[in-house]
């Protein structure tokens, strides 16, 4: 039976729930609101001292998404990802079906290291600028650049903001992520396009000869660019490797930021402002809150009813992560969703249950 402060604290979490789903304030607003009432109580109650705050932040997700922002921010002012769609895009010869695949695939792949919103206004650019050359619909093309960019992400540490969430709580490695979620997306890359295919086909247009144009001429600077493409490549390197030297991706991430800022020409002031701001102070109100729910045991007493549930089976209880967290990101965003389940999975590290399988469930 839970005591009164543990439904204190269940109360505060569905109403920051509340308020951010029903939209009646921001995301981070929302979650401040709810730290600042489980701080609140969390002292009037003798739950936790006010230094034991500070300590529910795992900072180590923080500079993994500020690393991975700044590095990206820096490397898409560039111009990088644009000259690369858009030579995906001229190889494509004026054939519509290669660029129409061409486009799928770039897409998802950008989505792998980019936010959804930065991904789409690449390639919307992009691909608006070859639907002008070649005129053809543009509409086709858009539409499914956008779910497949909505598709990407899955299979990589950086992929998504859960991912970071889930990669630094699991002790899962970039790797890992490639190994064990890669074949699934690929696949699903591949049946999505084709299926996308199929339902514009008649509308991609006919084969033209495409115009003579020069990826390179809206870039003003090529050796900004240049020196991007080391950031990147040099970035990935280091996330395949980081495991071998002892060091966590976030400080990967955050060392690749501060050299991209150093080595790039970009405005670093420029740069910080388009940082997601909102996401990170969310989850860092958050944890605050969830951190007050394991404190008072509510998380403890949920993972005793999902192990009760499953009845000591990891695939059972993969099964209940799929479905219910697929079913709480119906109503709250995916970073809730991985906030809190992490580290009711994580509970459960030491009940001879298979964890990959864990925590590749809650990943998709």
């Amino acid at each position: 039976m839970l005591s009164v402060v543990s439904m204190v604290y269940i109360g505060i979490y569905l109403l920051t729930l509340l308020l951010a789903s029903a939209e009646l304030t921001s995301l981070s607003v929302a979650a401040l609101i709810g730290a600042a009432l489980s701080t609140l109580f969390g002292i009037i109650l003798g739950v936790f001292t006010p230094e034991e705050v500070i300590g529910f932040i795992d900072f180590r997700v923080i500079l993994l998404l500020v690393g991975v922002m700044v590095t990206f921010e820096v490397v898409e002012r560039s111009g990088l990802f644009r000259v690369i769609a858009l030579y995906a895009i001229k190889y494509s010869k004026g054939d519509p079906r290669i660029l129409f695949f061409s486009l799928c695939f770039v897409s998802a792949a950008l989505s792998l290291f980019l936010s959804d919103v930065t991904a789409i206004l690449l390639i919307a650019a992009a691909a608006g600028t070859i639907a002008r050359i070649m005129n053809y619909d543009p509409v086709p093309y858009f539409v499914s650049a956008a779910i497949m960019i909505n598709l990407g992400g899955t299979s990589t540490l950086i992929g998504s903001t859960s991912n970071m969430i889930i990669g630094i709580a699991s002790g899962l490695s970039f790797i890992d992520f490639l190994y064990y979620l890669a074949p699934c997306e690929i696949t699903l890359w591949i049946l999505t396009s084709f299926a996308l295919y199929m339902l514009y086909k008649p509308r991609l247009g006919e084969k033209k000869t495409p115009p003579t144009y020069d990826p390179w001429s809206e870039i003003k600077d090529r050796r900004t660019v240049y020196k991007a493409g080391f950031v990147i490549v040099l970035f990935l390197i280091l996330f395949l490797l980081y495991e071998r030297w002892n060091v966590g991706p976030e400080i990967i991430a955050f060392l690749c930021a501060i050299l991209a800022l150093t080595i790039v020409d970009v405005d670093a002031g420029t740069v910080f402002r388009q940082i997601d701001w909102e996401t990170i102070f969310f989850i860092g109100g958050f944890l605050i809150i969830i951190g007050g729910l394991e404190r008072t045991g509510v998380l403890s007493a949920i993972t005793r009813m999902v192990l009760g549930m499953a009845q000591g089976s990891s695939f059972s209880a993969s099964l209940l992560t799929l479905w219910s967290s697929a079913l709480l990101s119906v109503f709250v965003s995916n970073i809730a969703v991985a906030l809190t389940y992490t580290p009711i999975i994580g509970m459960m590290k030491d009940l001879n249950l298979n964890m990959t399988s864990l925590w590749s469930s809650l990943i998709l």
